[in-house]
């Protein structure tokens, strides 16, 4: 039954993203400094996101762990990969936030939705699909792809630093400056993007390239939504940022 699932979701689950990608270019999802009342019920943003993201490594750990006597080895290490990334996004990263902002609660349950898919097709593959050599680690494949998800995280987390240091020391929105804050608005995306990148490359795993593409079908169009709206709100805002990717958009 589950290998029925599982093959049979990948191809509709991409299509599903171009479409958000499609919707979230017109409409921007109403949280943080999008956060609309229109929406219908809402939620604390802080117990909201941790919500949302915790759910993806209980389902990504779930069918993991539960595929019986499949030798896992080398997936291992993507197993811990997976859950130490959201232990953070879920913990860590909310519990650091001066946020009082409220999310709608369907946006929460649509975040829900979205880890469950991606936690399952993920967590599936590691667990009964894949099969890495014991020497898998020292390819050039596992390498590179290593590097790329490192360059990511740091990208990533020193980013979402300067922002969380904003708002706890102004407790409102302001310029960004500094680091990757030069070249593009959203670096934090940028260094999101890069990160499931490389874990793309560390497994070679479809699921994981899905994961990649609709991580740029999300986080794309709220860059540029994002970088509008610093132009809109500062008259001062460095004309030559990019809204995610340096140089290019």
């Amino acid at each position: 039954m589950l290998d029925l699932i599982y093959s049979n979701i990948l191809i509709p689950w991409t299509i599903l993203g171009l479409f958000t990608f499609i919707v979230l270019l017109k409409v921007s999802a109403p949280y943080g400094k999008f956060s609309s009342k229109s929406w219908g019920p809402s939620m604390s943003f802080k117990w909201g996101w941790m919500i949302q993201e915790i759910v993806s490594p209980i389902i990504f750990s779930i069918f993991f762990l539960c595929s019986g006597d499949h030798d896992k080895g080398i997936a291992w290490i993507f197993f811990i990969i997976w859950n130490v990334h959201y232990f953070n996004r879920s913990i860590l990263f909310p519990l650091r936030q001066k946020q009082t902002a409220r999310c709608p609660v369907v946006i929460v349950l649509s975040a829900v939705f979205f880890n469950i898919i991606n936690g399952f097709t993920n967590g599936y593959f590691l667990g009964y699909i894949a099969q890495y050599d014991s020497n898998y680690i020292f390819s050039s494949q596992f390498i590179i792809g290593f590097i790329v998800l490192t360059l990511g995280v740091i990208i990533n987390v020193k980013s979402d630093n300067i922002l969380i240091g904003i708002k706890k020391k102004y407790n409102d929105y302001q310029i960004p400056n500094g680091f990757m804050y030069k070249y593009i608005s959203c670096p934090n995306y940028f260094g999101e993007i890069i990160e499931w990148v490389g874990f793309y490359i560390m497994t070679a795993s479809v699921p994981a390239l899905v994961f990649v593409f609709w991580t740029m079908c999300n986080l794309i169009p709220r860059a540029i939504s994002n970088h509008n709206w610093y132009i809109n709100k500062f008259s001062d805002y460095p004309k030559n940022r990019k809204a995610i990717i340096p140089f290019l958009i």
